[in-house]
């Protein structure tokens, strides 16, 4: 009896502590709401001019999402409008994917064939004044708002680009932007190319038929695809996994992992490559990033494709639309999880590294480099130790392509001056010439029969 009385006795000692740190916990943050209440009040009263509550309120809700990182974000009404539309692959507006940096507007790339692309618009703008006003002060949501209108209206931006002497001013008329996602031809008579230029609603379809295009277009001649996600700032999730599946047959895909046990998951593909094993090239730049990474990713680790470029923006984390209000009409975007290749790696920080790097040319004058997502302030790190990457074979170590052969076609003026697609065209023209079995061999990942 004595011994289970002690033993109760030690349980309440030991529990004892525990409660009383939760409460002081709570008693914390009743404290710091109460101060933000305090402070939302004499603001109200005292603040030099009248204030509307509602925009003191969200710029609050705002501080505090961007205070996590910079992919945290709260969409209003008119916002969550814009962007229902824009995955939906239909808005108003220049056409560019747009970040906040260091107070201004980024331009991660330009959409193709919108306005903003036509006017030369480039992926590492910054764009400072809008119609003459500063961006400085303005939060993400303001400055896109105020980008978009009625189409046909103008709209003047200032823009800082790295190399430039001066900021400079660039007119460009609001249009409806239609985004086609997808576009595909031919490369030199029996190299099928497939451009993704974002990941909406009606990705995963258009590249699904723009291989069936290819593959009834060239039948037996197909030497190779090549799969084009630079300036890709990625998109939807479930698109990028339908792209992926595309062309595997088989294995893990992407996996998610984060602090509720809901944000953990796997996709895997589906039997069935629609190019039955045709060599693929993923293309990617220092802009490719989000939906775009898990694709190369996933591609990279199966050894479907030889990834060729510049390594990736480093964006490895899900961000989670949380709707809010009675009618669902507002939201918040929040990061919850990180996502993993196939074999296991964060791409967060690190970015996709290219088989094959192969740096296009910089604008004369240009110095520096791109700036990543482990160039963000407030970004999430990568918590993970160097894999282990022992053992891990490249795809094209058979099937070379030197400068020369590249330069030949550029200097002589055959080709457009795309160093990275010439280098893909003759990558996939050399692996073409090699057995069928040999290329397999050197695909097939370890481990797998």
């Amino acid at each position: 009896m004595r011994k289970l009385v002690t033993g109760t006795l030690m349980a309440l000692m030991m529990a004892l502590p525990v409660h009383a740190d939760k409460q002081t916990n709570q008693d914390d943050f009743y404290e710091q709401l109460d101060l933000l209440m305090r402070i939302f009040e004499r603001v109200r009263s005292e603040y030099v001019d009248e204030v509307d509550d509602k925009e003191v309120i969200e710029a609050a809700i705002q501080g505090m999402l961007r205070s996590l990182d910079p992919h945290s974000t709260y969409l209003n009404p008119d916002v969550y409008q814009q962007v229902r539309v824009q995955m939906e692959g239909e808005y108003g507006g220049l056409g560019i994917e747009v970040q906040m940096e260091n107070g201004v507007v980024k331009v991660v790339s330009p959409i193709d064939d919108t306005p903003a692309d036509k006017a030369g618009i480039q992926g590492g703008d910054f764009i400072t004044h809008i119609d003459g006003n500063a961006v400085m002060g303005k939060t993400l949501t303001e400055a896109v708002k105020t980008m978009r209108g009625p189409v046909g209206s103008p709209i003047v931006v200032t823009v800082v680009r790295e190399g430039a002497d001066a900021p400079f001013d660039v007119e460009i008329v609001r249009e409806k932007i239609m985004v086609r996602s997808v576009r595909h031809r031919i490369e030199d008579q029996t190299i099928g190319y497939i451009r993704v230029t974002t990941f909406n609603m009606q990705t995963g379809e258009g590249v699904e038929d723009a291989i069936a295009s290819i593959v009834d277009e060239l039948g037996p001649s197909l030497d190779g695809v090549i799969l084009d996600l630079r300036n890709n700032p990625g998109g939807l999730l479930d698109e990028a996994i339908r792209v992926s599946d595309a062309f595997l047959d088989r294995g893990e895909i992407v996996s998610t992992r984060g602090r509720r046990r809901q944000n953990n998951n796997r996709w895997y593909a589906t039997t069935g490559d629609l190019l039955d094993g045709v060599p693929v090239v993923v293309l990617t730049n220092a802009y490719s990033a989000s939906a775009s990474e898990i694709v190369a990713g996933a591609l990279q680790d199966h050894r479907r494709a030889v990834v060729v470029g510049d390594k990736t923006f480093g964006k490895g984390t899900v961000q989670s639309e949380i709707r809010l209000g009675r009618s669902g009409d507002r939201a918040i975007r929040l990061t919850t999880a990180r996502y993993f290749t196939p074999s296991g790696r964060s791409i967060q920080e690190r970015g996709v590294e290219p088989d094959i790097q192969v740096l296009f040319p910089r604008p004369k004058g240009q110095t520096g480099n791109p700036r990543r997502e482990a160039d963000l302030t407030g970004h999430i790190q990568n918590d993970q130790d160097s894999l282990d990457m022992t053992g891990e074979e490249d795809i094209a170590l058979e099937a070379e392509v030197t400068d020369a052969q590249v330069l030949e076609d550029v200097e002589s003026g055959k080709q457009p001056v795309d160093v990275q697609l010439r280098y893909a065209i003759k990558l996939l023209k050399n692996m073409s010439s090699l057995p069928k079995s040999q290329v397999a061999e050197v695909r097939q990942p370890a481990g797998q029969d």
